[in-house]
């Protein structure tokens, strides 16, 4: 089976691994490659084409790699891998890169509630000195003063503006926008279905229908087409011998016959694919599990301090009013028949002003999702905030969020954040109390 290189993806590459094994005349040439975008196109499924391409070797590393319980070993870990990338083109005498999955996975900082740790820290400091010194990288506690071969390193991520902003800058990182045009995707498609002889037009309407989707759609579409067949394998054998029957067996794997591989029932499929993610997208079970634990602890709180008998104190008896006009007598009447006035049911939190109020529906009205966050006097001073709850979409209930985490932390810094739920991305923040309850203004 032959997969599709793109030929921008393959130019990039190329170019930037070709010109860290040039010698250019007054020229600084960046030792990190960072290709990012979408999840799910491929990115690092092209490289690992690409380099079988141009027969160049390489040096895996992954984001998952970059924490461990003791400090330093994530940046040690990075200068052996460098070491071991160099001295492969020492000996072998062939290109050789270093390649790491995923780094805003590993060292990016996605929002206010990741963990930013030292080993963090090392990481980012290790790969910034690496890009400035390619040929001194050292091991901690030696010193070799044999230059080493300088090795380009290709790192993948979604959103590099998640990473450490001196790292990614220009002379340091070179950035890649991989995002797939039509011609792309038709031809990464058409190599999925090559060994099922689908016809390229047939490729190119499916590509048109889910224009939308990413690459490893496509990858997850075909796989789902066997489903029906493998059930029925199962069904076969037995739920209890299925086992037995596909590990360590002494007969035969199964076969299984081409499925239907027509352009309607590929569709038929994929649109089935297209429901359940967008029934993802839709639930979000966690954030109304968890507005409504927070909102509902409040009200039980607020009914728990309501129904607390208070002391009876006895009334004094009225006296007769004077007489009216008409020489009749006003008498008041006794406090057990007396109707009190109808009690106002409890705030469930501090009233907003208007300027609050029209700051969270300005954040609604964009289709921003609300956030809330909470912090105090100490973790303020290092940007420390917690998250106090998410609201999309419904007004009332995140004025009503907003006024419970007000009357919750009314000693404590308060902000509402607006957050783009397709580019998951924060697009405004607001402090709208400080200490003691002083609201801010704005």
């Amino acid at each position: 089976m032959s997969f599709y290189i793109s030929p921008r993806f393959l130019n990039k590459l190329a170019v930037h691994i070709t010109k860290n094994f040039l010698d250019l005349p007054n020229v600084r040439v960046p030792l990190i490659l960072g290709i990012h975008g979408r999840k799910g196109e491929g990115k690092s499924f092209q490289c690992e084409l690409v380099f079988q391409h141009m027969g160049v070797e390489v040096v895996h590393m992954s984001a998952g790699e970059m924490e461990r319980p003791d400090a330093g070993d994530p940046a040690r870990l990075i200068r052996l891998r460098y070491r071991e990338a160099a001295e492969l083109i020492r000996t072998r005498g062939r290109m050789t890169v270093l390649m790491i999955n995923d780094l805003d996975a590993g060292a990016g900082r996605m929002d206010q509630g990741t963990q930013y740790t030292v080993n963090t820290q090392l990481v980012n400091g290790t790969l910034m000195n690496i890009a400035d010194n390619p040929t001194n990288v050292q091991l901690p506690g030696s010193y070799d003063s044999t230059p080493l071969h300088r090795v380009p390193i290709i790192v993948t991520g979604n959103d590099f503006s998640t990473l450490y902003a001196p790292l990614i800058r220009d002379g340091r990182m070179d950035k890649f926008y991989w995002e797939p045009n039509r011609d792309d995707k038709i031809g990464i498609v058409g190599g999925i279905f090559e060994a099922d002889e689908i016809q390229r037009q047939d490729i190119e309407k499916l590509v048109d229908h889910f224009g939308d989707q990413s690459i490893d759609f496509y990858g997850a579409l075909r796989a789902r087409l066997y489903d029906e067949q493998v059930l029925d394998f199962i069904q076969k054998v037995g739920y209890e011998g299925v086992s037995l029957r596909v590990v360590n067996s002494n007969d035969r794997p199964p076969e299984f016959k081409r499925p239907d591989f027509s352009l309607s029932h590929l569709i038929e499929v994929g649109d089935f694919m297209v429901q359940e993610q967008q029934r993802v997208q839709q639930m979000r079970l966690s954030e109304e599990y968890n507005r409504n634990l927070r909102l509902g602890f409040h009200r039980n709180n607020e009914e728990e301090t309501r129904n607390i008998p208070q002391p009876r104190t006895e009334q004094p008896t009225p006296s007769p009013k004077p007489s009216n006009g008409n020489g009749s007598k006003k008498v008041s009447e006794p406090a057990s028949y007396r109707q009190e006035p109808a009690k106002q049911p409890a705030s469930t939190g501090k009233q907003l002003d208007g300027a609050v109020s029209d700051q969270v529906q300005q954040i609604l009205a964009q289709g921003y999702r609300l956030g809330i966050e909470f912090v105090d006097e100490r973790r303020f001073r290092t940007n420390s905030w917690q998250s106090y709850a998410s609201v999309q979409g419904h007004e009332s209930e995140a004025i009503a969020a907003v006024e419970a985490c007000l009357a919750e932390h009314g000693n404590d810094y308060v902000r509402i954040v607006g957050i783009d739920p397709k580019a998951k991305r924060r697009m405004m923040e607001t402090v709208i109390q400080r200490p003691n309850g002083k609201v801010s203004s704005y």
